[in-house]
């Protein structure tokens, strides 16, 4: 059966180096995920990703050994499992601010006796392979998002959920909630002292700790610092900044 490459790298003491894919296109996907990114996900909370998008940007990521994770648009179990049944790997669960939420987020990832999440896993079953139904509780990753002061409040509770794969920073929304403003790829003041916390939690209860980074800069700093998965560049970015790159050489250049 084919495994869970970036959890495979995770579990090997070796972080997973994170993409992020915001734009609802197949070869966009498959070039991010021939770059050689242990994972990638497909936001389908604020990129502009539907199902039928999806579906397809996953397949396209199947063609190589990159392991797909979906961020859900919120807490909602049937988009949870709909994901899982269409072959992501992984999912990341935004604006999770308590236990109760993480329990409910965590039981739409496992099957039962661990959960509730119904069977029929369909492409899932054929992109993983034979087993799946027997490995998929193992394999697949589940990330509960950590971005707001009730979350950081609860954060000991939620990450004591039984199941619950490792908790992901959001630093916009998580800086937002904390400070009023959204401050990006800083270690400083009450933003820094949060992000240190929530390593510290997850690694005393023994679960992945993921975070957000707009640089690869910030994402090195977040992997020395111990962040197992850190997300390092999205295709939207790439896009942006290269262009502009390219039309600021020619006119520089007369």
């Amino acid at each position: 059966m084919r495994t869970n490459t970036a959890l495979e790298k995770i579990r090997g003491g070796t972080a997973a180096i994170n993409g992020w894919l915001g734009l609802p296109d197949t070869i966009a996907a498959e070039a991010m995920a021939n770059a050689g990114f242990d994972s990638l996900t497909i936001d389908m909370q604020h990129g502009m990703i539907d199902f039928d998008a999806a579906l397809r940007m996953l397949t396209a990521i199947s063609t190589t050994p990159t392991t797909p994770i979906v961020r859900v648009p919120w807490l909602d179990e049937g988009a949870v499992m709909k994901m899982l049944d269409a072959g992501a790997w992984g999912v990341i669960c935004p604006m999770v601010n308590t236990a109760e939420q993480a329990k409910r987020f965590v039981a739409a990832t496992r099957y039962a006796p661990l959960g509730n999440r119904s069977v029929g896993p369909l492409r899932a079953a054929m992109y993983a392979g034979a087993g799946y139904m027997d490995q998929a509780n193992d394999q697949v990753l589940s990330l509960a998002m950590i971005e707001t002061r009730e979350a950081m409040d609860n954060l000991d509770a939620i990450c004591s959920v039984e199941g619950l794969g490792g908790v992901y920073i959001g630093p916009a929304d998580l800086s937002a909630s904390l400070t009023g403003r959204v401050v990006r790829d800083t270690m400083d003041g009450e933003v820094g002292e949060a992000i240190r916390r929530v390593l510290e939690r997850a690694k005393a209860h023994g679960i992945i700790a993921a975070s957000h980074a707009s640089s690869t800069g910030f994402a090195r700093q977040m992997r020395e610092m111990g962040f197992q998965l850190v997300t390092c560049a999205n295709d939207f970015q790439i896009l942006s900044s290269g262009a502009a790159q390219a039309v600021r050489e020619m006119r520089a250049a007369g």
